[in-house]
């Protein structure tokens, strides 16, 4: 029997030797080994401590320009602005443990042209962005493969999945069905005992256990045996150590003891160790899966085809329309989209009426209407009716996209305090040893039975058996997984989990104005007619303007309006960008916009007129003005004021309550931001800051605090960045979702609160969990040294803390 020097496997067969003696179990693993070490990477078979199961059998694949292509190009993500860099999402098959990350980063980081690069514990997947001028895509499948993984597409992983929820439910079946079993004969045993049992009987019952003892010992607990190995063979002990030589040592003994005739056997306590451990390994993985899935469940939003026509100058019929691959799909296209069928661009409807359904992408459960002009976000399920509509990027630019990748990357980045976790639990294995081998010379030496009547071999088993790392790795990770899931459900976007440790970390949360804690709408707070005019010529007027100011002054005018108004009944309509607007209505000249505007129009009596209103602006707080001029005179004047959002005073006691300071961040004047401030509770305001004045006071208070900067997205992309946790809020959401590390999809401030609250949330939930596991392994290894607990209750001792830690982070979940 040899042992692989790559793969640590057995194997029968004439070893491949290699010109140092080493030997292999084929060329593959020869060759793995052989680059490995002249590439300098010969510290991964070092940082092998925690695998589940021996390293795979290098693959015999290998990819040129075209087979890469054919079965990669469909992942590949270009950017717009710089087509020759691309992102790459691929699953790496193979990684089972933390060396097997380390190796694969480590060889795909050297490579020329590889830009950036992350892979995920939790799904082996990988995300690799590189310039495939320096580098090809066939360069990095072949790297993969050269260093012993096999690289496949990312939606294969749902089949890799399923697989292994199948294995797995048959090796719990098989472990359950033994252990109901064998508890009926160990009964019929432990009665004897009292009640008179003849030998020939009791061999007879001991043989049974021995029968149904069997399958959980080597096929159920075959999981553990592998990763042992794989562990021993490169001279490192890690839980699974433990696990098999508790599990192996009770089974052969309780053989030996049967096969000598002695009374006493432990095949129930074998099969029940196995049952336990591995059901709590079951259970953990499941967990540990759904929280992923969570987070993943985004992707089922995607169609690979859409109905479209290339970019031309005029709208086509809905019979031109022919399929097309979701990602030939650019900017400046037309996309039919009709009843049934979810937009996977973004764009701007062109004709037709529809009715939509955003749920999936901003909780909103009410269809809305949508038409010519109307906006069309990715994600969106038309509901009714059909739309031609023009996208405005492509399908990697798109929102539903983006907001994909940041759902997938998010299991990527682990937190500070999961490193010092994992650091810890490397050691563990190594001390449960010498202490297990300490217990068994102790009670040896002492000659006496332990206080639960075990012997020497017990008490050292239940060392073995009762310690728990697993329990301390996954403090972290679990509760993570499950906060990020939670939050996805609440439509509460995280970027990584490290964003949940540094906002429960924050003190200070700064908040832009428009369109955070304001709608991005005005609307008019009162107004001042001077004169009697046509309510019509100013609706129309108004109407004719993009600027915000005129819209919300056409909205308020078009509630009290007795009949619809006309369009075309203005002419020789002039619309001064950012002041104002002029045209003939009726023959008549009107005009309306700033006091500014209106001062430079050539009526010497209007203008005087408007001077002599100066004076009362402060009386207004700042608000902004509109001014409408009907036939050479001034007629009347609006104020407008901030919309705010329903929920924004709330919120913000809400986070005064939290111990958190809150200030606010504006463009506009001090006086109007000092006054929304005032209406909100908000004690600090700072105002007339454009965006790189407010990057530069969030640097300035980092330097005593951490900071949150709560922004649209749009203007607010430097502050941003430039805060410890970034969270925008949905409306600017397609433009912020690269920038931000936290997104609001439903544009709600309440969803700020409960963002800030599961953060805080967690990061008290991993403290207690590495609580639980530090103060179990304490208390039961030394009850377990004094002989106080018996193998069985050792395993049952072992998985219950394994699955509190799991509960405990579970109860996350009620934090919707």
């Amino acid at each position: 029997m040899f042992v692989c020097k790559h793969c640590a496997g057995h194997f029968e067969a004439e070893a491949v030797i290699d010109a140092n003696g080493n030997e292999f179990c084929c060329n593959g693993c020869k060759n793995v080994y052989a680059y490995l070490k002249s590439q300098g990477f010969g510290e991964f078979y070092s940082r092998l401590k925690k695998g589940e199961q021996n390293l795979a059998k290098p693959s015999s694949k290998h990819f040129d320009k075209q087979s890469a292509g054919s079965m990669f190009s469909k992942l590949l993500r270009r950017d717009e602005n710089s087509p020759f860099i691309c992102e790459l999402e691929v699953l790496i098959s193979g990684i089972h443990c933390p060396a097997c990350i380390w190796l694969n980063e480590k060889a795909l980081s050297n490579l020329e042209g590889v830009l950036e690069l992350n892979i995920s514990a939790t799904t082996s997947k990988a995300r690799v962005l590189f310039d495939e001028r320096k580098t090809a895509l066939e360069e990095i499948l072949n790297l993969i493969i050269a260093i012993g993984y096999d690289p496949k597409p990312f939606n294969a992983i749902k089949s890799a999945k399923n697989s292994l929820s199948r294995e797995h439910y048959a090796r719990l079946i098989v472990a359950l069905a033994c252990s109901m079993n064998i508890m009926w004969v160990a009964i019929a045993v432990y009665s004897g005992y009292f009640e008179g049992l003849s030998a020939g009987a009791k061999k007879i019952l001991h043989f049974a256990e021995f029968v149904l003892a069997s399958p959980p010992v080597f096929y159920t607990a075959s999981v553990f045996y592998r990763s042992a190995l794989s562990s021993l063979k490169l001279r490192q002990i890690n839980m699974d150590v433990n696990v098999s030589l508790g599990i192996l040592s009770v089974y052969f003994y309780s053989v030996y003891a049967m096969l000598s005739g002695s009374e006493q056997v432990y095949f129930d306590s074998a099969c029940m160790l196995v049952t336990f451990i591995f059901a709590g390994k079951f259970l953990q993985t499941k967990a540990t899966q759904k929280a992923a899935q969570e987070l993943e469940n985004i992707s089922s939003l995607f169609v690979e085809q859409v109905m479209s026509v290339k970019n031309n100058s005029r709208i086509p019929s809905i019979s031109e329309f022919k399929p097309c691959d979701v990602s030939e799909v650019k900017s400046g296209d037309f996309v039919l989209l009709r009843s049934g069928e979810r937009a996977m661009i973004d764009g701007v409807v062109l004709s037709g009426e529809a009715s939509v359904d955003n749920s999936s992408i901003n909780g909103e459960s009410v269809p809305v209407g949508i038409s010519k002009d109307d906006a069309l976000l990715s994600g969106a399920l038309c509901a009714e009716g059909s739309v031609i509509y023009k996208a405005t990027s492509s399908f990697q630019g798109s929102f539903l996209n983006k907001l994909s990748k940041l759902l997938s990357n998010a299991s990527f980045a682990r937190a500070q305090i999961e490193e010092l976790a994992n650091k810890i639990s490397s050691h563990f294995g190594w001390a449960i040893l010498g202490l297990c081998v300490a217990s068994f010379v102790f009670w040896s030496v002492a000659n006496i039975s332990a206080w639960s009547g075990a012997s020497a071999f017990g008490v050292a088993i239940s060392v073995l058996v009762i310690a728990c790392p697993c329990a301390l790795s996954l403090a972290t990770p679990i509760a993570t997984l499950v906060a990020m899931g939670t939050s996805t459900k609440r439509l509460v976007i995280f970027k990584d989990a490290k964003v949940l440790e540094t906002l429960a970390k924050c003190d200070i949360v700064a908040f832009d104005k428009t369109g955070t804690l304001s709608k991005a709408n005005l609307k008019v707070s009162s107004e001042q007619r001077f004169l009697p005019f046509d309510d019509e010529a100013l609706l129309a007027l108004a109407s004719a303007s993009t600027h915000p100011i005129s819209k919300a002054v056409a909205s308020y005018i078009l509630k009290n309006a007795l009949s619809p108004f006309r369009q075309d009944a203005l002419e020789n309509i002039q619309n001064i960008a950012g002041k104002g607007i002029t045209a003939t209505y009726k023959g008549v000249k009107i005009a309306g916009g700033s006091a500014a505007f209106i001062e430079s129009m050539a009526f010497i009596e209007s203008k005087a007129f408007v001077k002599s209103l100066g004076a009362s602006l402060a009386d207004e707080g700042g608000s902004s003005e509109y001014y409408f001029m009907y036939d050479n005179k001034l007629v009347a004047r609006f104020f407008l004021g901030d919309e705010l959002r329903e929920g924004a005073k709330a919120s913000i006691k809400e986070l005064k309550k939290m111990g958190l300071k809150v200030l606010m961040l504006s463009g506009d004047k001090q006086i109007v931001a000092s006054k929304v401030a005032s209406e909100l509770g908000i004690d600090e305001s700072h105002g007339e800051l454009n965006p790189e004045q407010k990057a530069l006071l969030i640097k300035e208070l980092q330097k005593s605090a951490n900071v949150v900067m709560v922004g649209d997205g749009i203007n607010d992309i430097l502050a941003l960045k430039s805060a410890n946790v970034g969270i925008a809020m949905g409306s600017g959401a397609s433009v912020s979702v690269g920038v931000s590390d936290v997104v609001l999809l439903r544009d709600e401030l309440g969803d700020l609160v409960f963002a800030l609250r599961l953060a805080k949330k967690t990061f008290k939930v991993i403290k207690e969990n590495l609580f639980i596991s530090l103060v179990y392994n304490a208390l039961s290894i030394p009850l377990a040294m004094a002989g106080f607990i018996i193998p069985l209750f050792a395993a049952i001792s072992m998985s219950f803390s394994s699955l509190l830690v799991v509960l405990n982070s579970l109860r996350l979940k009620g934090q919707l």
